[in-house]
């Protein structure tokens, strides 16, 4: 799936945001939490990259709405 450069940029930044669960991107790109993850490996630094994989690890119940704190949507 090609995407203009803001698209990708857009999805690089709601990888990043706490808030924004991988459910979410994949409703308004269509990219899966592995394409996203292929996206970020491809798009970022490997520093950054690993960087990011960390954090989302963990992160992992927030990135992940059926394991949300439900107080973190309000």
């Amino acid at each position: 799936m090609k995407l203009p450069p803001e698209d990708i940029s857009r999805i690089i930044e709601m990888a990043w945001e706490d808030r924004t669960s991988f459910e979410a991107i994949k409703q308004q790109y269509g990219y899966s939490e592995s394409d996203v993850i292929a996206l970020m490996r491809r798009e970022m630094k490997p520093s950054s990259f690993k960087m990011w994989r960390k954090r989302v690890h963990t992160r992992i119940s927030i990135k992940h709405p059926k394991r949300r704190n439900q107080e973190l949507d309000v």
